[in-house]
């Protein structure tokens, strides 16, 4: 009999490299960056075709409730779950699953869980929906982590990547790969052997596993952790949870899902890739938000009235103000009421170091 299905989407973070316009009390996730809908919002929605709304559960930060309840004004009761502080995707994710696992109907233990972070944009939602239907298949037949690669299209250096290895058996759709390896993000010569290899893939952070499969990789490589939550499953439904679950975050690891358990799930192949073309990006930064928009064919990108004379592949969002652009090229401008941000294209990933500054100048009316 199939598993019961769940989507978790992770809505935490701060999006420090599309600073200035994401901020502490707006992040990036809240921001309407392709379309009229926030990227949160665009993600739940496109997780609803899928997914019952009563087995869509949505991590944020509490900082952020007043902004998750007025973005995702239809949520069900319960399926909102608020983090007391950012411990980063393996909390988050174990955080969700300790309440699906009590969601769950007496006779029912276990389920099959499906990750999603909440800032990405998918441009072929058709071909994202056969693939996701893979992925479930996947989980649901092998005590294995699943995760979508996306085919890389240039050697980027701001991506981890995937190494697949042989196919694990013909299904109908997309084929599954056995994982090699998970890598750290390259640099330039290392990201262009990758591409010239063409087995390897960008890790989309978007995971497929049973509920006792990530309870079980969390157990072996992140045991603190696994205790952690299993004491907080009882509690749930209790009196001190949110008392309990402060305490319980204060001595949780700040450690990503792919360090914690993709990587090591790799080594002891319980690792699985499914190649995924579907018009993705995560959206990562100012760079990544052009390329979306304006593809690689050196368009200029303007907020508002402007002029251009001899300028190309700029992105330049001045909304309150008519904007010039003469002889440029390739540059990264955002202007907001506080702070203008000035930047290479090329080096727009590396704007986090400013957030990084004004963090360690205590300048928090900028962050």
């Amino acid at each position: 009999m199939p598993l019961p299905e769940y989507a978790i989407i992770l809505a935490g973070g701060y999006g420090t490299r599309f600073w200035p316009a994401s901020r502490r009390a707006r992040p990036k996730q809240f921001l309407s960056l392709v379309g009229r809908a926030s990227l949160l919002q665009q993600t739940y929605r496109r997780v609803a075709r899928l997914f019952p709304p009563g087995r869509i559960y949505v991590v944020g930060n509490a900082e952020h409730r007043a902004l998750l309840a007025q973005q995702l004004p239809r949520v069900p009761p319960g399926r909102l779950l608020l983090e007391p502080a950012g411990r980063n995707t393996t909390a988050a994710i174990a955080l969700a699953a300790a309440h699906i696992r009590t969601a769950l109907p007496p006779n029912q233990q276990d389920a099959v869980l499906a990750v999603f972070p909440a800032d990405h944009a998918i441009r072929d939602q058709a071909r994202f929906r056969r693939i996701l239907h893979t992925a479930v298949a996947a989980a649901q037949a092998e005590d294995t982590m699943v995760v979508l690669g996306i085919p890389p299209t240039h050697p980027h250096t701001g991506y981890g990547y995937i190494e697949r290895g042989q196919p694990t058996g013909r299904r109908r759709g997309p084929r599954v790969f056995a994982v090699r390896h998970f890598t750290e993000k390259p640099d330039t010569r290392t990201a262009a052997r990758y591409l010239r290899r063409g087995r390897y893939f960008w890790n989309s952070g978007m995971f497929f596993w049973r509920l006792s499969t990530f309870g079980d990789l969390l157990r072996r490589h992140l045991p603190r952790t696994h205790v952690a939550f299993s004491g907080l499953t009882p509690r749930i439904r209790g009196r001190d949870y949110s008392t309990y679950l402060k305490r319980l975050y204060r001595r949780l690891e700040n450690i990503s899902v792919d360090y914690a358990l993709a990587e090591p799930a790799a080594a002891r192949g319980r690792a699985r890739v499914i190649p995924a073309k579907m018009g993705w990006s995560d959206l990562g930064s100012w760079g990544a938000l052009y390329d979306q928009w304006a593809g690689r064919g050196g368009k200029n990108m303007f907020a508002g009235p402007h002029f251009a004379l001899g300028a190309g592949g700029n992105w330049l969002q001045v909304p309150r103000k008519f904007v010039a652009a003469i002889g440029v090229r390739d540059l990264v401008v955002v202007d907001t009421p506080e702070a203008l941000l000035l930047a290479s294209r090329a080096r727009a990933q590396e704007v986090g170091k400013v957030v990084h500054y004004l963090e360690k100048r205590k300048r928090q009316r900028l962050l």
